[in-house]
């Protein structure tokens, strides 16, 4: 029974020896790899700090720009406000002056019509009512002079007729 222990032991330390080669291979080509990238990063790391520094200087740029343009934009926009305000007051006289006109133009209007009334009712009462008046004299005048031309009194077929017309 030592027998095949023995032999499972020598077994799994060959390939716990061969595992430690391997391993120690292994580390020597990350080791060889870890220097190349090294190496690479060495010659990249000018590059790379003159592009971080120029993004730097953009960035500082980018952000003078930026505060300048929304300085001013918000002076335009201040601007913008004030005009807008003054707009909106010279709108608003110019609302309360068209009211003004309005309601004055409808007092001359309603002044204008009630004179004109007025100017209708004193030419009813004081040129035609006498004119009515002098037409109906001079209708009775008439008829006295047909009446008093006519002589005599009427015939009764005159009379009849008339009397017909009246009833």
């Amino acid at each position: 029974m030592d027998q095949p222990l023995l032999i499972v032991m020598a077994v799994f330390t060959g390939v716990a020896a061969i595992a430690m080669v391997m391993q120690a291979a292994m580390m020597y080509g990350v080791s060889k790899s870890a220097r190349a990238v090294a190496e690479r990063v060495a010659q990249l790391a000018p590059k790379v700090e003159s592009l971080a520094e120029s993004s730097r200087a953009a960035i500082d740029e980018g952000r003078a720009s930026m505060a300048e343009i929304t300085s001013r934009t918000k002076e335009i926009l201040d601007t913008t406000q004030r005009q807008l305000n003054r707009v909106d007051r010279v709108l608003e006289d110019v609302e309360e002056r068209a009211r003004v006109q309005l309601d004055r133009a409808e007092a001359v209007v309603d002044d204008a019509v009630s004179r004109a009334q007025q100017t209708v009712a004193i030419v009813h009462g004081g040129i035609m009512k006498p004119i009515r008046e002098i037409n109906g004299v001079a209708a009775g005048v008439r008829a006295a002079i047909h009446y008093f031309m006519r002589g005599g009194r009427p015939t009764p077929d005159r009379v009849t007729v008339d009397e017909e017309m009246f009833i």
